[in-house]
């Protein structure tokens, strides 16, 4: 199984399997993290799937941001430099590992 774990907003690491083909923000979801709103539901039309991602495997790597996630990400008062917007995230077994924090809500 692919593995990813996210760190919730009060500092617990949770790990759980992922479902591959899946993006990051559904497998999210669907472990029942609903700190994570992912309020468009991956449309990429808001930042409330904002994630940091803290540790990505040796082997891994991950899409570039389009313009638009980047913009969208430009309006948090949180962005970081490892920023990401979890819907854009396509999870595959490269990224088993994977350890992703949820940002603080805007």
């Amino acid at each position: 199984m692919a593995t990813i774990s996210v760190r919730t907003r009060d500092g617990g690491l949770h790990s759980f399997d992922g479902r591959i083909g899946a993006s990051l923000m559904e497998n999210i979801r669907n472990a029942g993290f609903d700190e994570l709103l992912a309020m468009c539901g991956g449309c990429l039309s808001c930042a409330t799937c904002h994630v940091y991602v803290e540790q990505l495997p040796t082997s891994a790597s991950l899409p570039v941001p389009s313009i638009d996630e980047t913009e969208l990400l430009e309006g948090s008062d949180y962005r970081q430099e490892r920023s990401r917007l979890s819907c854009q995230i396509p999870f595959d077994e490269t990224l088993s590992g994977i350890v992703i924090g949820i940002a603080p809500e805007d």
